[in-house]
């Protein structure tokens, strides 16, 4: 009898641990599950993983933040609109026409050296009647504009400061890759010394495939917005890697998507400018294609990546060399071809006179060779196509200067006279040495122009 009721109050004690064990742990349980549930709804989307919370944590922006910030400065540009302004509108609010017409642009730059020579975009100054450059320390400055490209949408500016300026210095844009860290570093909204951070989403990116420029820009996530044109791209040891110049949007705000013109190719096209005053470009000498599906099946090619040769330019490298139409280039040095911008990219980095090595294929074999790059030698001006005379040619019309019209597509020359061979010696009372010469003519200074005729005459056009 003992040993029963030993048995049955052992049980029911036991029972009532495990009930009141049972309710402290679920209790608890509760809490835990209620505050990791509050946690959660905290967390950004887009660090839901694991993964990516670790790399976050792990990356530091501190330094390349601080390292650079004092080296991006606030551009100013004024300009005189040309628009014509009503009587009624002068008569009204005054006659200082210039005053009423003076326009306010801004963006960003970037200090490359410690003299205070500036990186902007070409768009940010252009048309500028006077530029005004404001530190991140408030010191303001007068600039005057050293050089400029539009194709390539970059320009550099000199101030003179009174000591040594904090400045970036150059990476390497080539050994940048995608889903790297990244600063974009300006003046968004005029919001001075603004950093945000993203990641390369994409490089050798062509915006627009129909035009001339060919672009080849770093794509990133990182937010940029108007003012932030001109500022810095740059790594986590605050290398410079890009200049922002570009976002798609279809609202005119940052929308995920912001685009640098990469290092590689500012360094260039700044030497350039310094040394030469204009771009020196390295050419092939070939047009074509990017290999995609529909290509490669109207060529029977059994591949899809690379450039597919479709004209080889008569006097250039590549006819030198020995390249032919129907050639599929694969790389260029150790950079592989996927794309037209991956070509023109790499190539914008190289200057009349360097030679690159090329791997390609012709009829499935693979082939090596060293192709020295040349000046461009043909180039397009209001709807002529003209190219460099040789030494031949001078000698032959016995002129030591001037280009010919090797392609006439512009109807108002056709009636003025102008024809196919015929020679411009001279653009606006200034002589015409070389095509660029030609291609640092705007439109709208264009005033006279003067050809020499096959027969030995001369015959002036001036614009009014």
């Amino acid at each position: 009898m003992k040993s029963i009721l030993k048995t049955v109050l052992i049980s029911t004690l036991s029972a009532f641990i495990i009930i009141v064990t049972y309710d402290y742990l679920t209790s608890n349980n509760n809490d835990v599950l209620e505050n990791v549930s509050k946690s959660t709804n905290l967390l950004p989307t887009t660090y839901s993983f694991n993964t990516n919370q670790v790399a976050a944590e792990m990356t530091d922006f501190t330094i390349a933040a601080e390292k650079t910030v004092n080296g991006v400065v606030h551009v100013k540009n004024t300009s005189i609109q040309k628009n014509d302004i009503p009587w009624w509108y002068r008569n009204f609010y005054g006659d200082d026409e210039e005053e009423m017409n003076k326009r306010i642009g801004t963006g960003s730059g970037v200090i490359i050296s410690p003299d205070g020579l500036i990186i902007t975009n070409y768009h940010v100054i252009e048309d500028a009647t006077e530029i005004e450059i404001t530190s991140n320390k408030n010191k303001t400055y007068k600039a005057e504009i050293i050089g400029s490209d539009p194709n390539t949408d970059l320009a550099v500016l000199k101030i003179n400061p009174d000591e040594n300026l904090p400045f970036i210095p150059f990476g390497d844009s080539d050994n940048s890759r995608i889903g790297e860290w990244v600063l974009a570093v300006g003046n968004p909204f005029n919001l001075n010394s603004t950093v945000t951070a993203g990641i390369i989403s994409a490089k050798s990116r062509d915006l627009n495939d129909r035009d001339s420029k060919n672009q080849s820009f770093i794509q990133t996530d990182a937010a940029v917005n108007m003012g932030n044109s001109g500022g810095a791209l740059v790594n986590t040891s605050g290398e410079l890697i890009g200049i922002n110049t570009a976002i798609s949007s279809i609202t005119g705000g940052f929308v995920g998507y912001s685009f640098a013109v990469p290092s590689n190719i500012v360094r260039k096209v700044f030497e350039d400018l310094i040394e030469f005053g204009n771009v020196q470009k390295g050419l092939l000498g070939v047009s074509g294609n990017a290999l995609n599906t529909d290509i490669a099946e109207k060529f029977e090619i059994d591949d899809t990546q690379g450039f597919l040769i479709g004209e080889v330019i008569e006097g250039m490298g590549a006819e030198e060399a020995g390249l032919k139409t129907g050639d599929l280039i694969k790389k260029v040095d150790d950079v592989v071809i996927n794309s037209f911008s991956d070509l023109t990219g790499y190539l914008s980095t190289k200057r009349p006179g360097e030679k690159v090595k090329l791997n390609f294929t012709r009829g499935g074999v693979n082939q090596n060779l060293m192709v020295n790059l040349k000046k461009k030698n043909v180039t397009q001006f209001i709807g002529m196509e003209i190219k460099n005379l040789n030494e031949k040619e001078k000698d032959i019309y016995n002129i030591d200067n001037g280009v010919i019209i090797k392609n006439l597509f512009n109807s108002r020359l056709y009636r003025y006279g102008i024809q196919e061979g015929y020679i411009l010696l001279e653009i606006n009372n200034k002589k015409v040495n070389d095509i660029a010469d030609v291609d640092s003519v705007t439109l709208n200074s264009l005033s006279s122009m003067l050809f020499l005729k096959p027969n030995g005459e001369k015959e002036r056009i001036v614009f009014e």
